[in-house]
């Protein structure tokens, strides 16, 4: 197997429904290492983070399987519109975007935690006087497409910079004050069995908060904008988990 650190606006693949992308991570991947790759599971084009692949089909058939028994864990990190609930599990299930209207829905579970919180003095809507969000740890249960950004529209709390999901004028608004339009989710840590030796492995995009561990000398230029931008930004009430066992990207 190998692992990878995605870059936001990259597609893991070729697909018919971005046909002008030119940025893939197999084909990258296959041409940086000299040989095939198999994919296991997917990335969002905007999120970036720690993404598997097989080196040959049964090592990725197994960690498919893994991914689909849910026994993995995987650790996500949003930046939402407004004040999110401190904890909660959101139980909310999910029918497949491309499905047809009477298509039967799916179990869905997330949980989230919110880290930090954020209060700007200026209005990004003529309702409130001032901009509020968080920082959440988004923990997915269940394994549905869009997942996590769905269930944070669902509780009201949309990822900055979600085209589909959020709000364009405030994802706008964003992007001019951090300097970037992009989607605010990260796919921070990843665990999961080796398939060949059975070991448990930790995964680590190399993004570290406030209070924790020094951030790697080379940082991915992902990495930085959250770094720089967003975690660089006056945050308060803050719930910064320890550090763990993870092994960097």
């Amino acid at each position: 197997m190998v692992a990878v650190y995605k870059p936001a606006g990259w597609l893991v693949h070729r697909t018919g429904l971005d046909a002008g992308e030119t940025r893939f991570v197999m084909q990258a991947l296959r041409d940086q290492i000299g040989q095939h790759v198999y994919p296991v599971h997917r990335l969002d084009k905007g999120t970036c983070g720690v993404l598997v692949m097989g080196l040959h089909p049964q090592a990725a058939r197994a960690l498919a399987q893994a991914f689909q028994g849910h026994h993995t864990h995987k650790e996500y990190l949003a930046f939402v519109r407004g004040w999110a609930p401190s904890a909660c599990e959101v139980d909310h299930a999910l029918r497949p975007d491309d499905a047809p209207p009477d298509a039967p829905v799916q179990d869905a579970r997330t949980h989230f935690q919110c880290l930090a919180q954020l209060a700007i003095d200026e209005s990004s809507d003529g309702r409130f006087p001032t901009t509020r969000a968080s920082l959440v740890h988004a923990v997915p249960l269940t394994g549905r497409r869009h997942q996590i950004r769905r269930h944070l529209k669902h509780i009201a709390h949309p990822i900055i910079g979600d085209a589909t999901h959020g709000k364009g004028p405030l994802n706008r608004w964003w992007a001019e004050r951090l300097g970037l339009q992009r989607l605010w989710l990260h796919a921070w840590k990843l665990s999961l069995l080796h398939p060949a030796t059975g070991e448990r492995l930790h995964l680590h995009s190399g993004l570290t908060l406030p209070g924790s561990d020094p951030a790697p000398a080379t940082l991915q230029p992902c990495v930085r904008d959250w770094q720089e931008r967003l975690l660089s930004l006056p945050w308060h009430n803050a719930a910064w988990p320890q550090s763990a066992p993870f092994v960097s990207m």
